[in-house]
């Protein structure tokens, strides 16, 4: 099934690519493979959690920007490689948490990435990953992630 007919069925919205607040791009594309710049959790503009998890940031919500961030990930990644149906996988995952000195769940917070990918591309979505804690992130955003895509350069 089409990535894009994955995304409709799952009742989720692609979101517009989010703009560089800094000197680089949103995705580059090296071979069969697509990096994405880190991806903060911007829904329509506006940043859905800010703030150090485990203090002013619940881990459910850290989830769910994890998983914005992921879906962000995924729109740089397509408008990288030339459409959505392009991409056939996911190979990594980064994905860094601003964390309160006490907290130690970041493979929970990361879950909301990994599974909305999982989610979408199926048994492709599958992926090796890295979840770190930060003491602090740009526009002090809960969460960040960065993705490796694989795509097809061919379309078929």
């Amino acid at each position: 099934m089409a990535i894009s007919q994955r995304i409709e069925e799952l009742g989720l919205h692609l979101p517009e690519p989010a703009r560089p607040v800094a000197a680089y791009v949103p995705a580059v594309v090296h071979g069969g493979l697509c990096f994405t710049s880190g991806q903060l959790p911007f829904d329509q503009g506006r940043l859905l959690a800010e703030g150090m998890v485990g203090r002013e940031v619940s881990l459910e919500t850290a989830y769910a920007a994890a998983r914005q961030a992921a879906l962000n990930a995924v729109s740089a990644a397509a408008l990288a490689v030339g459409g959505l149906d392009r991409l056939t996988g996911v190979v990594k995952v980064v994905g860094l948490v601003q964390s309160a000195p006490d907290f130690h769940q970041q493979p929970q917070v990361l879950n909301g990435a990994s599974e909305l990918l999982q989610a979408v591309f199926g048994e492709a979505g599958r992926h090796a990953r890295t979840a770190v804690g930060v003491s602090a992130l740009p526009l002090n955003a809960a969460v960040e992630v960065e993705c490796i895509f694989s795509w097809d350069a061919h379309g078929h």
